[in-house]
């Protein structure tokens, strides 16, 4: 009796959160499930276009022919490309016929990995990196910055359809934090870029946002010009020279 009423509630939250705009966005349980909306659900057709059916064949080659679900994690990101920036249940449906497995197989893919957006993002998808390093450096004032500036929350698109800004774990360029991640979707699959702009302050992440918005391709790396790529500002003070061998490297020296 207890198990009948509590699945009636949740039938009826449930439909409260699908009438509410952009439920999947604002409740964490979108990690969880789908929900339905005008334009995701199952019913939508959607298949890879002509140019992306070539590299679909491209990325299966890579597995043996009873492997082909090796390949899910790559045609998802060729999907996600393709269709601006996110996956919708449609997309993840014609992957899993392709590699010929259950859909259920594929969705375990999708909401597994935070690389994969099963929401609408922006053309630019802009991501701060919040891990300990580029939060110690002050990645909170970065994210501050692009919010403030772009009038949105977290994960939200703004109107114009150019922007949005999300948090990442890691990026792995911890010697240059703070950084951001810009997902550049403006162009599909065909101009996909994944840039790394590092060592940004709140004023220069401002500066990128309005150079991509110029339609410019700002130089990425790091945002500090008294660096090289990871060296130490104003160059290198120690190990100028070659470095000696360790002696022992020679058998006959031992």
């Amino acid at each position: 009796m207890l198990g009948r009423l509590a699945a009636q509630r949740f039938r009826e939250i449930r439909q409260v959160f699908r009438q509410i705009p952009q439920a999947p966005r604002l409740f964490s349980t979108a990690l969880n499930y789908h929900l339905d909306t005008t334009d995701n659900n199952p019913d939508l057709p959607w298949e890879f276009k002509e140019a992306n059916k070539a590299k679909v064949k491209e990325i299966l080659s890579h597995y043996p022919s009873n492997y082909k679900q090796s390949a899910v994690i790559p045609l998802l990101d060729l999907a996600q490309q393709q269709h601006g920036g996110w996956l919708t249940v449609s997309a993840m449906n014609e992957v899993a016929r392709i590699i010929e497995v259950a859909p259920i197989r594929v969705y375990e893919v999708a909401t597994f990995y935070s690389m994969f957006n099963r929401t609408k993002v922006g053309k630019y998808h802009l991501l701060v990196c919040g891990t300990t390093p580029c939060m110690l450096r002050g990645s909170r004032d970065i994210e501050d910055a692009l919010l403030k500036h772009l009038g949105v929350k977290r994960n939200e698109v703004t109107k114009d359809g150019l922007f949005s800004v999300g948090e990442m774990e890691c990026m792995g360029c911890c010697v240059n934090a703070p950084m951001i991640t810009v997902a550049d979707y403006s162009n599909g699959s065909e101009g996909y870029a994944y840039n790394y702009y590092e060592d940004v302050t709140p004023k220069r992440v401002v500066e990128i946002v309005e150079a991509l918005r110029r339609g410019e391709k700002p130089p990425r790396g790091t945002q500090n010009p008294k660096r090289i790529n990871s060296g130490p500002e104003g160059g290198n003070i120690t190990l100028l020279g070659k470095p000696k061998a360790p002696p022992c490297r020679d058998l006959d020296a031992c």
